[in-house]
């Protein structure tokens, strides 16, 4: 008899919302790549540019926040995509030492020819589960990543010992975000 994958996974850690989010994390990377390539950009990637759609113009450390990234990758995985020439990195005249940050024609084109894998590998996760638990599944995982006292910017000082923008930076870019 095969065995299910609640019994491949030793019980502690079928318990365990760490090892399950880890766990989910693998699958919608694999995804990710089965639908959209892996020639094509990283999921990082990706969504910096689905960041940069949504606030063209802003700075490095916003974006930053709103990813939830630490400063450090945000500016390298900034300056990968401006190498493969699709965001544009202007130095702010007034804020010397920031960047502020757009899409190119190439990273909107990138980004649209992306949309239809990246609706497949939505459809292909969701589909994992009953249609009636698709959408209480989102809606956990974005109260989740989004509970009181689980700020990114703690998460990200406790992984890299760096602190990102405080809470208020952010302002209207992500009350007014889709």
């Amino acid at each position: 008899m095969p065995m299910t994958a609640a019994q491949r996974i030793p019980h502690e850690l079928n318990d365990h919302p760490g090892h399950l989010l880890r766990r989910a994390q693998q699958i919608v990377v694999a995804s990710f790549y089965d639908n959209v390539g892996r020639d094509s950009l990283t999921p990082l990637q990706y969504a910096l540019l689905v960041a940069l759609d949504e606030n063209p113009g802003i700075d490095q450390v916003t974006l930053a926040k709103l990813v939830a990234l630490d400063n450090s990758t945000t500016a390298e995985t900034a300056v990968r995509l401006e190498a493969k020439g699709l965001i544009v990195r202007e130095l702010y005249i007034e804020k010397r030492r920031q960047r502020r940050l757009s899409l190119t024609r190439a990273g909107q084109e990138v980004l649209q020819g992306m949309q239809s894998g990246i609706q497949n590998m939505k459809n292909q996760l969701l589909a994992r589960l009953a249609p009636d638990e698709q959408e209480p599944f989102l809606r956990l995982l974005r109260d989740f990543v989004n509970a009181e006292g689980a700020a990114p910017d703690d998460d990200v000082a406790h992984v890299t010992g760096r602190r990102a923008l405080p809470q208020a930076a952010l302002g209207a870019s992500r009350k007014g975000g889709k």
